[in-house]
């Protein structure tokens, strides 16, 4: 295998493992050992990381609190011809971690940006849930707060897709008992806990049997966690069949979102029903 060449002026968004180093990539090596600087969410973390690599190489701090004020810096050394790697402390940059502004900050300026592509444990959560994922939606952490939380979950109660967060061990209790609270005990849930490492857990049970079992065993209460919630299944039956044979006449002469509008006016319906069946009839 070749060693990666790299293009002056890049700014390389570089994936690093979520737990077992062996997944890094060749090239993620490749890049954080011939740039001209890591710029890192926690360069005390990332200096762990470099150094099981032996890559000794100039890292620079990147962090939520000093994203904005280092984003003219990192983009004139891109106008300068360095090349830049940013990493967070964890799995791919900017899912829920820093660096949209530098990213949007040297688009905006006509920089390159590329993407070194590795682990990241929204999708590896995903690969191994059970749920369907052919559609899904990522919302990020849930708000810490019980009252916000519940409203939030309340918001995506008739959410068809799967829906992936991330979420801290500590309040996975608290998180559970508002699932079943807001979007019913039987709704499937499935846990993946410390992902790639030691104690890896993948665990999927009904809301309700989750939250006993965390409450039974407080092990599952460390380590990174992703939260898988199964979506909201729509009960094609409860729609009546003059509405579905009106989608499908308006489907033919128009977009699936304004046909789903038209005919959830007509009939009463959800639109959010009307378009799953949009998306089975629609060629």
């Amino acid at each position: 295998m070749s060693e990666t060449t790299l293009t002056p002026a890049t700014l390389y968004i570089v994936a690093t493992p979520i737990g077992n180093l062996g997944d890094i990539s060749q090239r993620a090596i490749d890049i954080l050992t011939q740039v001209d600087v890591i710029a890192c969410e926690d360069t005390r973390h990332t200096g762990k990381l470099l150094a099981a690599f032996a890559i000794k190489n100039k890292t620079m701090s990147l962090h939520d609190h000093n994203e904005r004020q280092r984003q003219d810096q990192v983009a004139s050394m891109l106008q300068e011809g360095k090349t830049i790697a940013l990493v967070s402390d964890a799995g791919t940059p900017l899912i829920s971690d820093p660096g949209f502004h530098i990213v949007r900050h040297c688009r905006s300026l006509g920089l390159k940006v590329s993407p070194i592509p590795g682990p990241c444990a929204v999708i590896s959560a995903l690969s191994v849930a059970g749920l369907p994922t052919d559609r899904f939606t990522f919302e990020g952490f849930l708000p810490s707060k019980s009252a916000a939380r519940q409203a939030k979950l309340a918001n995506l109660l008739e959410e068809p897709r799967t829906m992936v967060f991330y979420d801290a061990p500590r309040r996975a209790i608290d998180t559970l008992a508002d699932i079943v609270k807001v979007l019913g005990g039987e709704r499937h849930v499935v846990i993946s806990r410390e992902l790639t490492k030691t104690f890896e857990t993948i665990h999927s049970d009904t809301a309700e049997n989750l939250l006993v079992w965390l409450q039974e065993d407080a092990n599952q209460l460390k380590g990174e966690m992703v939260l898988i919630i199964e979506g909201n299944k729509i009960d094609v039956n409860a729609i009546p069949a003059k509405a579905i044979d009106t989608l499908k006449l308006l489907l033919a002469e128009m977009k699936p979102k304004k046909a789903c509008a038209i005919t959830a006016e007509i009939y009463g319906v959800k639109k959010n029903a009307l378009y799953e069946i949009a998306l089975t009839l629609k060629p």
